[in-house]
């Protein structure tokens, strides 16, 4: 059989032009809380140059309030580092879309479909089940089935009525004969 190559990971780099580092030298004198943004969403930023995050997690992460964070993400979008792609209705989680001349982590062609694809960034205090975070049950497990592999029905099943065997998906079990079950 023959083996798919291993993806590799993303690594832990994340490559940036020299203009890019004197236009950041820049914006630190002047946007401090941004200049400190954009080096928290680099270095989250996935293959795709986007990280998804909120604000709430974005100001625990900067140490600030949440209005400081959305000033810094303002400059950002005026100054072409950051595009923005709101994930909701209120605009609190955003997909923050990297400006592919300033920093990228794989190849620059296709980042548009960064749009789609990020890093996701969630805070456990965010989350309305913090409490129980770690303590869950864990998730149900589904069996796959791999090419050149057969179905191995096993179990009691699920109690009636149960969902209809899939055409072609039928289990190959004996069976028996309602004429031999009546002698």
């Amino acid at each position: 059989m023959t083996e798919l190559p291993k993806k590799k990971g993303p690594g832990n780099w994340v490559q940036t032009e020299r203009a890019a580092h004197e236009a950041w030298a820049g914006l630190i004198q002047k946007a401090p809380k941004a200049a400190q943004l954009m080096h928290i969403l680099t270095a989250r930023v996935g293959e795709h140059n986007a990280v998804v995050v909120s604000q709430k997690t974005l100001s625990d992460l900067m140490k600030c309030s949440r209005r400081t964070v959305q000033r810094a993400v303002d400059v950002l979008v005026a100054d072409r580092w950051i595009e923005i792609r709101q994930i909701g209705e209120n605009g609190t989680v955003n997909a923050h879309i990297i400006n592919d001349r300033v920093a990228w982590t794989g190849k620059r062609d296709g980042i548009r479909y960064s749009l789609f694809s990020a890093a996701v960034v969630i805070s456990d205090a965010e989350q309305p089940d913090a409490a129980e975070l770690g303590s869950q049950e864990p998730l149900r497990r589904l069996p796959s089935l791999f090419r050149d592999e057969g179905q191995l029905p096993a179990g009691e099943g699920l109690p009636p009525p149960s969902q209809p065997f899939l055409s072609g998906m039928e289990p190959d079990l004996p069976a028996t004969n309602q004429q031999e079950d009546l002698e």
